[in-house]
Formats: C-alpha cells, sequence, structure tokens
C-alpha cells in the first residue's frame, strides 16, 4: 500500500471551497438531512463524524490515525478502488462539527467533500453534506452519468450514517 504523504498536492486548486461558495467547473452537491432534535443527538452525531464511523457505517474502511485534523492523510478503500485524501480543514464550533477533505492523486474524483453536523436554533440537528467534484480517473470520465449516480448515493448513505 503507498500511503499519502502530507506534501503531496491535491488534485485540485480552490482548497477550502467547500466552506463558502462552490467553484465553477465541477457537479455540485449541497444536501442535507435532519437526523433529530437536541444536544444528545449533536453529541452523537458529531462523536460518530469525529471517530469515522460515519464512513465506515456508509460502507468504507478507513486508515486514518486518528480523529480528522488538518493536514492528515488518510485512505478510504471500498472494494478494490483506493480513495486518497487529506482533510484541509476542519469545523469545531458549539453548534457545527465536522470536517472537509480533497483529493489526492488515485481518487476517482477531484475536488474537495465537507461533512458536517449542525445543531440549529429550532433545536434540530441536521446533517450536510456539501461537495465539488469533477472526474479523476479514465473510468469516472468515461463513467459520465454513472459516476454521478455513485457520488449522489453515497452522499445519501453519508447522510444516513450519520443519524444512527
Amino acid at each position: 500500500m503507498r500511503s499519502a504523504s502530507r506534501s503531496e498536492a491535491l488534485t485540485y486548486p480552490e482548497v477550502g471551497a467547500t466552506a463558502g461558495e462552490l467553484p465553477a467547473g465541477y457537479r455540485h452537491i449541497r444536501e442535507s438531512l435532519c437526523i433529530g432534535r437536541g444536544e444528545d443527538t449533536f453529541l452523537a452525531a458529531s462523536d460518530a463524524l469525529t471517530r469515522w464511523k460515519v464512513h465506515r457505517r456508509a460502507g468504507l474502511r478507513v486508515e486514518a490515525p486518528g480523529p480528522p485534523a488538518q493536514g492528515m492523510c488518510i485512505l478510504l478503500r471500498w472494494y478494490g478502488f483506493r480513495i486518497p485524501c487529506r482533510v484541509v480543514y476542519t469545523i469545531d464550533e458549539p453548534a457545527r462539527r465536522g470536517f472537509a477533505y480533497g483529493t489526492l492523486a488515485g481518487h476517482p474524483e477531484s475536488g474537495e467533500e465537507r461533512f458536517c453536523v449542525e445543531h440549529r436554533p429550532d433545536g434540530s440537528v441536521h446533517a450536510v453534506v456539501t461537495a465539488f467534484s469533477r472526474p479523476g480517473r479514465w473510468f469516472t470520465r468515461i463513467g459520465g452519468p454513472a459516476a454521478r449516480a455513485v457520488q449522489r448515493r453515497w452522499t445519501v448513505r453519508y447522510l444516513r450514517a450519520m443519524r444512527r
């Protein structure tokens, strides 16, 4: 297994853009799901997210040295696919927790994905996934609509995995 180094370049220039306006030239995803209400729900979902449980529940194998931290390289695996990423920022606010990772060479896509749990003023707790991406490998380029359908399906899996 080739592990990614902290100095390995991300495959896109718009680092951190999931925190604001998503860049042109990419497919965009902004999806949320109400996963419950109250502080206990927020804390449980935050814990699941920062311990990589959300990704594991969604069906990925996670190779990471600990909770998400800026600069940390991680390797996600799904069957024969290697999905190398680097955490580009974290969110640790009283009512929002999460992180974003960007793609490294070898990832099927090129772009960034953010996973966040929000405790809103009305007491509801929402799982939020925000992403921008474009094909990063030959099979996602020729896969076109199928690759987009797979990405949408993963987004739904992540959102649902935050509500357990």
